[in-house]
């Protein structure tokens, strides 16, 4: 991947500059990541999300660290004190109305984030690690969020923990001890709180962690682009300043002025009406729903209501809820087409966009009572949900014809009606698969 890093490198020219960098060449680090640093050339506007996801974990852990001076994790004042944060803390309503709703835009751009790198290929070989990395941001982001959620003790906190949590109790052997273990006790109440407030304060600082992980992988690999070719020459490549950053920050700019529409005029929208009533032991609202990014989920659980051998409904309900999140790790070697991109490739693209609508419909159902019609929906859409990375992806791999692909990404900017000279798709599988 020699093309890389072929658009020149940091040279320091201030006396303090070389005494730094000869320490500590975090300029030079930083030049040759974010500046220096060749992209290809025909990077659409999906491939802003990386950066936007980065502006709204660093907004998060702004607004978290300050919320959590002025919260107080214990049963009795947390609803409370959340209203205290609302109408006394000097622009405490802004804070947290950044924040929660933060939380929503946050699962937004790592949804369009990750249907990008499944509609391009971006987890095919060399970049199984960086996928896989990206997953395992996507598992601690869903933890995050959920121990977030129970943190203003409103009803559907308090419900969606107990309902949650008493879902790990259907695992044999370690089941009742996992969730003894996460909820202090032997149900939700206040050393539950205090572990989750002190777990959602936590988990930010590791998916942080893991993100300069995720961006060091990306570097050392190099992106993929929409064609889903290697950069072959030089002139497949330009600076990631001022080309990149100027459609990064064009990007967040119309992101950040959406989410602040949201903030600022309809706060509540994405929220639930019950979490505006205390807690309460005694009264059970009348449909339990979780936040809508894991409604998805939730519909999944919801669809296995029959038993297969010694696997009950509820122990399979909760095998395919987390199966429905495991299986992603498994994505670059479930896809065995030669071709990245599916651009393409005809009929993967149109069962992805069929994948896309589905997960949509799944969500949907996830806000639904399990009830009548609703439960084979979602017993249907949960077996696409399934089929799609089981049978479509490893069937398609062997019986698709791609598309002729161009010759490299320079003749496809030039060409974009596939004008110019190209070769059949199974000539480009050894560059494909090269690092």
């Amino acid at each position: 991947m020699s093309a890389h890093h072929s658009h020149g490198s940091y040279t320091p020219k201030t006396g303090i500059e070389k005494w730094f960098d000869q320490r500590l060449p975090l300029p030079r680090l930083m030049y040759d990541s974010f500046v220096a640093y060749p992209v290809p050339r025909n990077l659409n506007y999906f491939y802003t999300f990386g950066g936007i996801l980065s502006i709204m974990l660093v907004a998060q852990i702004l607004t978290g660290v300050v919320l959590a001076m002025h919260y107080a994790a214990d049963t009795r004042l947390a609803f409370d004190s959340v209203e205290k944060i609302m109408r006394d803390v000097n622009s405490g309503w802004l804070l947290r109305y950044l924040h929660s709703n933060g939380a929503s835009f946050f699962f937004i751009a790592v949804y369009v984030h990750m249907m990008r790198g499944l509609y391009y290929g971006s987890y095919k070989a060399p970049r199984e690690l960086l996928w896989i990395l990206g997953c395992i941001i996507y598992l601690l982001m869903m933890a995050t969020g959920f121990m977030g959620y129970v943190l203003p003790w409103g009803q559907m906190s308090f419900w969606g923990a107990t309902v949650i949590t008493g879902f790990f109790s259907a695992i044999p052997l370690v089941g009742t001890w996992i969730q003894e273990l996460l909820l202090g006790g032997f149900a939700v109440e206040n050393p539950t709180l205090n572990r989750f407030f002190a777990l959602h304060y936590l988990l930010p600082f590791m998916i942080a962690g893991v993100v300069v992980l995720h961006i060091w992988a990306l570097h050392v690999t190099g992106q993929t682009n929409p064609t889903g070719i290697e950069v072959k020459s030089k002139t497949d490549t330009v600076p990631f300043s001022p080309h990149a950053t100027m459609k990064d920050a064009f990007a967040m700019v119309v992101f950040l002025a959406i989410f602040a529409y949201f903030v600022f005029y309809i706060p509540n929208f994405l929220g639930h009406p019950d979490n505006y009533i205390v807690a309460d032991p005694l009264k059970t609202p009348a449909h339990i729903v979780p936040e809508w990014y894991y409604l998805p989920f939730y519909a999944i659980l919801r669809a296995i209501t029959f038993s297969i051998g010694p696997i009950d409904s509820k122990l399979g309900g909760v095998l395919a809820m987390f199966g429905s999140i495991a299986i992603l790790f498994f994505v670059p070697w479930l896809d065995t087409s030669k071709v990245r991109s599916a651009v393409y490739r005809p009929w993967y693209k149109l069962f992805f966009w069929i994948f896309v609508a589905n997960a949509v419909f799944l969500g949907w159902l996830g806000s639904k009572p399990a009830e009548g019609l609703y439960i084979p929906l979602m017993q249907v859409s949960t077996f696409y949900y399934f089929a799609f990375f089981l049978i479509i992806m490893p069937l398609l791999g062997l019986i698709e014809t791609p598309r002729k692909l161009p010759n490299s990404i320079t003749e496809a900017v030039l060409h974009k009606t596939g004008g110019a000279p190209a070769h059949p798709a199974g000539a480009t599988a050894a560059p494909e698969t090269k690092g």
